[in-house]
């Protein structure tokens, strides 16, 4: 079976979504980094979707081959995305998912505009039955989502990791796969993200891989029983 990302709708959105990504982002990302080395105090979600409103900040192509990949190899049954954008990465989950023959993506982005532009995008890709798209902030959506969660993928602000995956961890089956991206790009903010997930304590085993952007590999085996003496 060709992979679904080879499809002529698959490729002619991610190609769509590349180039306005070069198109739009040479002149908004560095708008954006300006706007966070003057910035002296934290970031409210409300703030940063305002800022990052004018690019699209989409993961590189790697990334989404990266997480078509895993999602055809863990054959998860519910993946979680905080960082919806304008679909890129959602299209090459639910290909997986697709391709799979199962499973559903839930994608969270606070903002609208964009929350209905990776709808359209989709649709048009014919992948809309694997993927739904949430507008809220993930943590609320991630607090109240039923589903035990077998993926969390984390490509929203690197500042909220943490909140994210705390809140998503009564939802973490034992073995599930949590991956962060941007965790080099935006170091400091993502510190506290790092040092959680590092710490054996915590119920991980996690590594990061250099790639310009930074990426922590991870896997959810539970926290660890207390041992009373």
């Amino acid at each position: 079976m060709t992979s679904s990302l080879f499809s002529p709708k698959v490729r002619d959105v991610l190609d769509h979504i590349a180039s306005e990504q070069r198109r739009v982002d040479e002149t908004e990302q560095p708008k954006l980094l300006e706007k966070i080395r003057q910035r002296k105090d934290p970031w409210t979600p409300e703030e940063l979707v305002s800022a990052c409103a004018g690019g699209y900040y989409a993961a590189p192509a790697a990334i989404g081959r990266m997480l078509y990949t895993c999602v055809r190899a863990v054959r998860p049954r519910t993946v979680f995305e905080f960082g919806t954008s304008y679909g890129f990465t959602a299209i090459h989950i639910a290909a997986a998912l697709r391709d799979n023959g199962t499973g559903k993506l839930c994608t969270v982005d606070l903002h609208g505009g964009k929350c209905a532009a990776a709808r359209d995008n989709l649709k048009s890709a014919g992948l809309d039955a694997y993927a739904e798209v949430v507008t809220g902030e993930a943590v609320d959506v991630v607090s109240s989502f039923s589903p035990p969660i077998d993926f969390l993928y984390l490509d929203g602000w690197v500042d909220f990791y943490l909140d994210v995956l705390r809140a998503a961890e009564p939802r973490l089956r034992s073995g599930a796969l949590v991956h962060a991206d941007d965790t080099e790009k935006f170091a400091a903010g993502a510190r506290p993200y790092l040092d959680y997930i590092r710490d054996p304590a915590n119920g991980y085993v996690s590594l990061g891989i250099t790639d310009g952007q930074g990426l922590e590999l991870s896997t959810y085996t539970g926290r660890p029983e207390r041992v009373v003496s």
